[in-house]
Parts: structure tokens; C-alpha cells; sequence
């Protein structure tokens, strides 16, 4: 993909990455790492859950829609951070095996005006797995910089 800036995130455009396969092992070795739940880390304790087996840390759901939306190239170039996420929400378990990507829209953007290089755009994320569901949404922040000087794209 071209690389993209601020003015190419235009109210209603879509996103769709591929999508990545999770295993047992890497769910475990992350939550042991950052989030070690017993249905996270313990066959045991997991199925003993509400859950009914091993699942995904919720943490590590956003991280993987991140690298999938960073692969695609899409921000790479105009990025220049974020000052946050809203609307988190978990809706249902990832489990070892499951295929996931990101579907995005940009729900917003405008200009900054205190800063001509730079606009902002809030774009609605989804975490859909192999069977169309949705996992995971949330809204984020992003600070995009403005197509440089003298690109016949610049608005």
C-alpha cells in the first residue's frame, strides 16, 4: 500500500487486514508474562471457567490487532502517536486457534488548527475471528501527519 497521510483517512473509508492464527503456546506465554489469570495460563483452572477452556488475554487481543494493522502498512509512514483508546470492549473469548483481523473504519478527522503539519482521525476498530465474529472493538486516537509539501494529494 501507498503510504498514507492524514488527508487520506477520510470519513467512511475501510481497512481490512489479514489475519493471524493463535496457539495455545503463544496465549499462555503471554499471559504468564503480563496477565496470568488461571483461564489464561492453567488447562485446569480454565476449564473449571465460565470460560470452559484456555483463553486469549484481552490485552494481548488489542496488541495482535495493532501488529496486524501496523503490517498493512497503513499508518507506518503519517503516524505520529495517539493520545488514547475509548470504548475498549472484550465481547467474546479468543482461544488457541482462533484467526484474527482487523476491520477499520474512520469514523472522524479534522485538521488541527494550532498545528498545520498534523490532523486527527478516530477510526473504530473490530477483531473479527475465523467464523466472523466480533471479539474485540474499540475507537482510537490517532495523530496523523499531513501529506509533505508540494504532494498534489495535500489538501
Amino acid at each position: 500500500m501507498d503510504a498514507l497521510y492524514f488527508e487520506d483517512f477520510t470519513p467512511g473509508r475501510r481497512f481490512k487486514t489479514r489475519g493471524m492464527t493463535l496457539t495455545e503456546a503463544q496465549i499462555m506465554d503471554f499471559a504468564w508474562q503480563w496477565d496470568p489469570q488461571p483461564f489464561h495460563v492453567d488447562a485446569e483452572a480454565a476449564a473449571a471457567s465460565p470460560f470452559g477452556g484456555i483463553i486469549g488475554s484481552g490485552f494481548q487481543t488489542l496488541l495482535v490487532a495493532f501488529r496486524l494493522w501496523f503490517q498493512e502498512n497503513i499508518m507506518n509512514e503519517a503516524s505520529m502517536g495517539s493520545p488514547g483508546l475509548d470504548e475498549v470492549r472484550w465481547l467474546k473469548p479468543v482461544r488457541p486457534g482462533d484467526t484474527l483481523h482487523v476491520e477499520a473504519e474512520v469514523m472522524e478527522s479534522r485538521a488541527s488548527d494550532s498545528k498545520p503539519d498534523r490532523g486527527y482521525s478516530k477510526i473504530k476498530y473490530a477483531v473479527v475471528n475465523q467464523q466472523g465474529e466480533t471479539v474485540m472493538t474499540f475507537l482510537a486516537n490517532h495523530i496523523f501527519a499531513r501529506h509533505p509539501a508540494g504532494d498534489d494529494r495535500r489538501i
